[in-house]
């Protein structure tokens, strides 16, 4: 687990390193965000259970609607730690289009069409 972390904010603090060379720079498409996104939680997936909807948010990050339902439904870690992603809609309209009609709160989805 503290290994996990560690990974975290490695990326993290990389990602927040990363700036744009140029003001007017093009910004890779919504939709190649969506593809990474997937391709990349398929990857963490393969290597062993996600953390759980419940340590996600104690560890400060926001759930989707439907991330937050899990949490608080009754049923096993299994599925708590599930991608929920890989079953919404919200992931298949990402994938498919530029400005998917996504408006679900925190969804990364619906953080790509933002720019």
């Amino acid at each position: 687990m503290a290994e996990r972390k560690k990974k975290d904010r490695d990326f993290e603090k990389l990602a927040d390193s990363v700036k744009l060379t140029k003001p007017g720079a093009t910004r890779a498409p919504a939709r190649l965000k969506a593809r990474v996104y997937s391709a990349l939680m398929l990857a963490e997936a393969a290597h062993g259970k996600l953390r759980d909807m419940a340590e996600t948010k104690k560890a400060g990050r926001e759930l989707c609607a439907f991330e937050e339902l899990v949490r608080m439904a009754p049923v096993n870690r299994k599925l708590k730690s599930a991608n929920i992603c890989r079953l919404c809609h919200a992931r298949v309209l990402a994938e498919m289009l530029e400005k998917p009609p996504i408006y679900w709160p925190h969804c990364p989805y619906a953080e790509f069409k933002k720019g």
